[in-house]
């Protein structure tokens, strides 16, 4: 069983990043190159070179990505670095087998939204993977791993560079936008591998505590979490019940407070992902099982 849910792990990998490494090359060729936006990276760097000297952006992608990689299998590692292989060569792939695709969006606002959030779906998709796409996606993961940084900022300050020479070599204002679309994208990478979820955060403050830990208990079936609390204006010790639940479950739970303990001041908040039993852990669990 063990060896079967090792090698539907690696699958589930490499196919996250030949998915999202199809998504960062089909939003090159619809939105970047077309509106002439060097949206950082390798990618932007070709986009660049295509300007000035129409040199084919596939072919320089896998020419600069060859000692990129070198340095991300030294310092990153050889299981990351084995994995980047598969978006170092299929991102260009994609590139090159999609040139000239009539579906092309040249207006830089347009492209820089969709292509952004296009482009940031499929580098989020291959992180998940625990992969990269070769180029400055490396250079972004090692200043991850060195900073502590989350994946979208520490691309966002990878492309940095590449978006200043490119209002030299285009103007300005297609800079701008191509900032705009690091943005977005740097905020959808983050989105993806959060894999944000409907669930919320409840924090009751109430002084009926037995009576709402039962209803919670026993009509909602969900675990609760006691935190011993001091009253900020009266200084008196209180009790904080804090309970993650379904979206549904919030709503239902809403209406038993105001029935049950309308003077309880309760905070509902977004949990982004929540691992655990009865949440993603345990239906991961139930799949491999």
């Amino acid at each position: 069983m063990k060896t079967l849910t090792s090698k539907q792990s690696v699958f589930r990998d490499y196919a996250s990043m030949v998915i999202g490494a199809t998504f960062v090359g089909l939003a090159f060729n619809m939105f970047l190159l077309p509106a002439r936006l060097a949206a950082g990276g390798v990618s932007g760097i070709s986009t660049i070179l295509f300007e000035l000297y129409a040199w084919n952006p596939a072919y320089v992608q896998w020419l600069f990505n060859i000692p990129i990689f070198i340095i991300g299998y030294v310092t990153l590692g050889r299981s990351f670095s084995l994995k980047s292989i598969v978006g170092t060569v299929f991102v260009p792939l994609v590139i090159w087998l999609t040139e000239g695709m009539p579906f092309a969006i040249d207006n830089p606002l347009l492209a820089a939204i969709y292509g952004g959030i296009m482009l940031g779906v499929g580098l989020g998709t291959v992180y998940r993977g625990g992969g990269s796409t070769g180029g400055l996606a490396t250079v972004g993961q090692m200043i991850k791993k060195y900073t502590g940084l989350s994946s979208g900022y520490s691309q966002l300050l990878a492309d940095g560079c590449v978006v200043v020479a490119s209002a030299f070599v285009f103007d300005l204002e297609l800079a701008l936008f191509a900032m705009m679309a690091i943005f977005v994208s740097s905020k959808v990478i983050d989105f993806v591998q959060l894999q944000s979820s409907d669930s919320k955060l409840i924090l009751i403050f109430t002084e009926k505590e037995q009576e709402i830990n039962q209803v919670i208990q026993g009509e909602v079936n969900r675990g609760i979490t006691k935190v011993n609390t001091i009253g900020g204006f009266s200084n008196t010790e209180k009790t904080m019940l804090l309970c993650v639940v379904e979206q549904p479950e919030a709503i239902y739970i809403k209406k038993l407070l105001q029935e049950k303990d309308p003077a309880s001041f309760v905070v509902f908040l977004n949990a982004s992902e929540v691992l655990g039993r009865g949440f993603s852990l345990a239906q991961s669990y139930k799949t491999k099982s």
